[in-house]
């Protein structure tokens, strides 16, 4: 059977992908400048006689083709960048590249797809139809890969009928993975603000026009978004993580500046609530004397995957992993360039279990102490292969 022989495979070549990983590990690159990353990937598809082309600069796209006939096309993607943040591991991959990590497991994500893709290269006379495989440049970092990859054609020749992605989940035991239909995770903006006034002496306020208190009011009545103008059936989330008053005990500042996040899972919303933050700080700021310029950078937009299509993965997840260890997931109110793809096609983006309690690898993502266990690696290669060529219609 399918299944039978792709475990067999998985298993066959696990030593391998650990292999991947742990170069992928030790050679992390920043979002956009994934040159090596791109030239291993390159090297190792010539390997296997999978065509290739490159996109966005460091991305690469590779297609098998089934030798049965099918005009079904499915794509597979995986992101390739690291995180600016210096690695606590004291492991034998440990990242070489000072400041830079794969804190977020787009290594584990880059040598998984490898290895599916190197499952399906060997079982490609067994099925028909073609499987795109996307490895995709800086998801960390705005305007995100994704969405460069999609305007220079990744769906395009031949367009794929699902579009399926998988993401380590250190909440999830290894062995398991979590799923969810429908929205997902969350929109994602970035806020800029400066807010100005006059500065002076702190016993003097009388002759000051002080932006601290302004932007304190800002950030108390933006929470009215939230609470007050909001449906309260929508998840949305306003933080603010940066203020920069650069005073003194004594001095009040000319102007403070100020950077946050919103987020939802509403376009419509999400439009209506950038005009509304903008026109009750500027509002506020002027009714105090002062003035305000709010500056909205539009991130990912929200995630969704499509119900028939995800409907189907679990089926097949079920299938492959066993009932017991295909979890139910909630909204998650992070973010992930992914979306770009769910929002112009049937899309499904699933967690892959990595946590291991007992071996002590239970760090969240973006932690300079992340890691994975690495028997998650089996499963990631295998259940893509098989949700591929199930979704072929092998």
């Amino acid at each position: 059977m399918l299944k039978e022989k792709i475990r067999e495979l998985s298993g066959k070549i696990h030593g391998d992908v650990i292999t991947h990983r742990r170069f992928l590990h030790s050679n992390p690159e920043l979002s956009f400048q994934e040159y090596q990353t791109s030239a291993y990937i390159k090297a190792y598809l010539d390997e296997l006689g999978i065509s290739w082309e490159p996109m966005a600069d460091t991305g690469v796209v590779g297609l098998i083709r089934g030798e049965k006939p099918s005009d079904a096309v499915v794509a597979l993607r995986a992101d390739m960048d690291a995180l600016p943040i210096t690695e606590a591991n004291d492991v034998s991959y440990k990242s070489r590249n000072p400041g830079v990590m794969h804190a977020c497991g787009h290594d584990v994500h880059t040598s998984s797809l490898l290895g599916t893709a190197r499952i399906l290269q060997f079982l490609r006379s067994e099925f028909g139809g073609t499987v795109k495989l996307i490895f995709q440049p800086a998801e960390e970092k705005l305007p995100g890969g994704a969405s460069i990859m999609i305007r220079e054609g990744v769906l395009e020749n031949p367009a794929p009928d699902a579009v399926i992605g998988q993401h380590v989940m250190p909440l999830i035991d290894a062995g398991k993975i979590g799923i969810r239909s429908g929205k997902y995770m969350a929109s994602t903006d970035e806020l800029y603000v400066t807010v100005k006034g006059k500065g002076g002496h702190g016993a003097q306020p009388q002759q000051n026009i002080d932006p601290v208190l302004i932007a304190a009011h800002i950030i108390v009545a933006l929470q009215q978004v939230v609470s007050r103008i909001a449906d309260p059936k929508l998840p949305t989330v306003l933080s603010f993580g940066k203020v920069i008053a650069n005073g003194a005990t004594n001095v009040i500042p000319d102007e403070v500046y100020m950077e946050g996040t919103f987020r939802t899972l509403d376009e419509t919303w999400r439009a209506e609530a950038h005009k509304r933050m903008k026109k009750i700080a500027e509002g506020i700021a002027e009714s105090m004397g002062g003035s305000c310029e709010f500056n909205v950078m539009n991130g990912y937009p929200f995630l969704v995957n499509e119900e028939k299509l995800t409907g189907l993965v679990r089926e097949y997840a079920e299938d492959y992993l066993g009932k017991e260890n295909v979890l139910d997931l909630d909204i998650w109110m992070a973010a992930e360039d992914f979306a770009y793809y769910s929002q112009v096609a049937d899309a499904c983006f699933y967690r892959l279990g990595i946590r291991n309690e007992e071996r002590g690898i239970t760090s969240s993502v973006h932690t300079s102490t992340f890691d994975i266990d690495e028997n998650a690696l089996g499963v990631s290669t295998g259940l893509m292969a098989y949700i591929a060529l199930k979704r072929l219609g092998n």
